[in-house]
């Protein structure tokens, strides 16, 4: 296999992280189909609870049956998309998973619209959005580098990152008025148009075929390939697991005790609205600032964000004003942002290109695993010790992962950038 030489060192500040990267043909479609289907998927975060709940007879539980059904086909599938990723084109791998979920959102949406919809076609339509979802995650990382120059992958993770961070502040707004005016079958029918447009675009690409690494194995064979390259970089499994431990604790404790805080001391929802919004306005700045800046010791500011990204749990149960912990949460914000945006490049740089979607697959499987669980522990330790000290622990815990991390060598003389040719994976 011819082995690439690596590209000079682009400059921090300039033209890789201008709008000139969306004037370019394949980036550009890529960006606009995933930019409008983002905001398709937070429509849904919002219309799907009163989509379950509109149903006659539907409570709370069903929500969390209908939710839950997505987040295990995509946690028992993640693997096996990692693997087709890497084997199949990715464009085509993730056309296929937007014409599934389009296909099922319809169906839910005529469903909805006709007063027919039932729980279990709600929660085996959600299980087959789920499954088709873990297909396109992994092919996802690995299609932009086929799309982009390398010393532009950065600049394209931020825009990619800017436009979900966008969708996080604006779309569930627009998604209480889809549901209010069209009703939540109405809301899943735009989503449904939204994997249209994702699929359009996608189908448009003309990507760089990538390298051959040779016939094809077994999928267990390819499977374990795929751990091989996860398992001999220390700096890939470690931060793995830092972001295993930040979805298992972190997230879990936020979205249980901060709404909660917010109902019982901070006036009820509009409170946890201004929080949510404060964490989304950083990460819009975090976004635009990947845009422009490639830190020299990657490794370091993706564990050193993640143990900013620790501190929100406590943040939302802290006594401070709601505008405070507001600010607060937008610092967050931006280092989660600036986190991902470096993590995924740092990914797309360093793994050989025929593994990057199955590495994928793993980092993916880690927080998909976890963050479930974590909801299921958060609850009885807030009853046995209170909801402060549970959020003090979740923190205390997951920075002490983020810190040892941090401390290991090879996260911290990771450099900005690595001449690692793009080779076969290994098995």
């Amino acid at each position: 296999m011819t082995q690439t030489q690596p590209e000079a060192d682009p400059q921090p500040v300039g033209a890789v992280g201008s709008t000139a990267l969306l004037r370019e043909r394949e980036f550009g479609l890529l960006f606009a189909g995933q930019a409008v289907s983002t905001l398709g998927d937070r429509l849904v975060m919002v219309a799907m609870p009163f989509a379950v709940l509109s149903i006659p007879g539907a409570g709370l539980g069903d929500v969390g049956l209908v939710l839950g059904a997505s987040a295990l086909t995509m946690a028992l599938f993640v693997l096996v998309g990692g693997v087709w990723a890497d084997r199949l084109p990715r464009q085509y791998t993730m056309l296929a998973s937007d014409i599934v979920r389009g296909l099922t959102q319809a169906l839910a949406a005529i469903l909805l619209l006709t007063h027919r919809a039932t729980v279990p076609e709600l929660m085996a339509l959600h299980a087959v959005y789920g499954a088709a979802e873990a297909f396109f995650r992994p092919a996802a990382l690995g299609l932009v580098p086929q799309l982009v120059r390398r010393d532009q992958l950065q600049a394209a993770n931020g825009w990619l990152s800017l436009s979900m961070n966008v969708a996080l502040v604006g779309g569930p707004a627009l998604a209480g008025v889809l549901v209010a005016v069209a009703g939540p079958g109405g809301a899943l029918a735009v989503d449904a148009g939204t994997f249209a447009v994702s699929a359009i675009a996608l189908a448009l690409l003309r990507p760089r075929p990538m390298e051959s690494d040779g016939p094809r194995t077994s999928f267990l064979s390819e499977l374990t390939g795929g751990w091989r390259e996860v398992r001999s970089r220390t700096w890939v499994w470690s931060l793995i697991l830092t972001f295993s431990a930040y979805h298992a604790l972190v997230l879990p404790a936020l979205f249980i005790l901060g709404p909660a805080v917010a109902q019982s001391d901070r006036g009820g929802a509009a409170a946890w609205g201004i929080i949510s919004a404060g964490f989304g306005i950083g990460a819009v700045a975090g976004s635009l600032l990947a845009l422009r800046w490639k830190p020299s010791r990657p490794g370091l500011v993706v564990a050193g964000a993640l143990c900013m990204g620790a501190t929100q749990s406590v943040i939302v149960v802290s006594p401070l004003p709601t505008l405070g912990v507001a600010a607060l949460e937008a610092v967050t914000g931006l280092g989660v942002a600036v986190c991902f945006a470096v993590w995924e490049t740092a990914l797309q740089e360093r793994i050989p290109e025929q593994a990057q979607s199955r590495v994928s697959s793993f980092d993916y499987l880690g927080s998909l695993t976890l963050m479930p669980l974590g909801f299921l522990i958060i609850g009885p330790l807030t009853h046995a010790l209170g909801t402060t000290t549970t959020a003090v622990v979740a923190t205390a815990l997951t920075l002490l992962v983020a810190a040892l991390v941090a401390a290991g060598r090879d996260v911290r003389a990771l450099p900005a950038h690595h001449p690692e040719p793009a080779r076969a994976p290994a098995g």
